[in-house]
């Protein structure tokens, strides 16, 4: 969805996704479950707050099983005019929640699934109970009770056990 920026009113302009046309996301099997964001003009500047809900597929990253992810995005983000003077924009700290828009559009479909993408997280883990899998047969040990004795320890990492061991005292 494509916002004018100099359409936006003086009182704001509230978007739900209800007033989405088709889903922001590239990757269809992304859902937008909730969205209420609130989009108010600072003279050419835009500022963006709200939250955006979804759930988006991932792997967990200790089982390896596909799950959906509830995504919880919180949004304030300052959108700007693109400087005129270079592709390649340096960003100084207090930028880090600054967008770009050209032509006097903003993009609200980029802005929500960058946003989205943000919130995700680093390490998706299908349930916090997650037991993962085991380190001898590769099973799934949500699925299956393994019954695999413990790997002995690798001989070449002796070195660093006995470094631990030292460090410690």
């Amino acid at each position: 969805m494509i916002i004018k920026v100099s359409e936006i009113p003086d009182e704001g302009l509230a978007i739900d996704a209800a007033t989405l046309e088709g889903s922001p996301f590239s990757d269809p099997a992304w859902r937008l479950e909730g969205l209420t964001l609130r989009l108010e003009r600072d003279d050419l500047d835009v500022l963006v707050h709200g939250e955006i809900r979804a759930t988006v597929p991932q792997v967990c990253g200790r089982c390896l099983e596909r799950f959906g992810a509830s995504v919880a995005a919180a949004v304030d983000v300052r959108v700007v005019p693109r400087p005129a003077t270079a592709d390649n924009v340096e960003l100084a700290a207090d930028d880090l929640d600054v967008e770009f828009y050209a032509k006097d559009e903003l993009d609200l479909g980029v802005l929500i699934e960058t946003e989205t993408t943000l919130a995700l997280p680093m390490k998706p883990l299908c349930r916090d109970d997650c037991l993962g899998l085991c380190p001898v047969c590769g099973g799934n040990r949500n699925v299956v009770a393994c019954r695999c004795r413990d790997r002995a320890p690798d001989p070449r990492l002796a070195v660093l056990r006995d470094l631990a061991a030292r460090r410690s005292r």
